[in-house]
């Protein structure tokens, strides 16, 4: 009995790490005024076990009053698994002291997956207090 209990709690230990592992991070690292322009920087992580030749998110920007600002895609390009990769964004028309939320409504593209799993993958996260980034 005590053999089948400690087999089960390791069985369920490998499951919930692999689990942990198929995740596609994709952190708010800085933002940066621009003219006419807010500059967002991001660290994407892909921990999925996939290469992913290219990785299309949907997202929506909130002004810091909760009011939809843009409605925009953000290509990353590839993310090959294991690597860490920093993409930069200029969004037009939108002042980075206005920018309150970032939410990540959907993936349009994920080359190397369906962009129903990256969904599901997809853990976004912020550095910066004033900024929530959610999906």
């Amino acid at each position: 009995m005590v053999i089948r209990l400690l087999a089960a709690a390791v069985a369920f230990a490998i499951a919930a790490s692999a689990a942990c592992a198929q995740d596609i991070e994709i952190g708010l690292n800085t933002v940066e005024p621009q003219p006419d322009a807010c500059r967002l920087t991001f660290v994407a992580r892909n921990d999925s076990g996939t290469d992913l030749a290219r990785v299309v998110t949907e997202a929506v920007l909130f002004t810091k009053a909760g009011k939809v600002a843009q409605f925009t895609l953000f290509d990353f390009g590839a993310l090959p698994g294991g690597r860490q990769r920093v993409r930069q964004f200029d969004v037009d028309g939108l002042a980075c002291t206005d920018l309150g939320q970032v939410l990540f409504n959907g993936v349009s593209a994920c080359e190397g997956a369906r962009p129903e799993t990256c969904a599901a993958a997809l853990r976004p996260s912020s550095m910066i207090d004033e900024i929530e980034v959610t999906g």
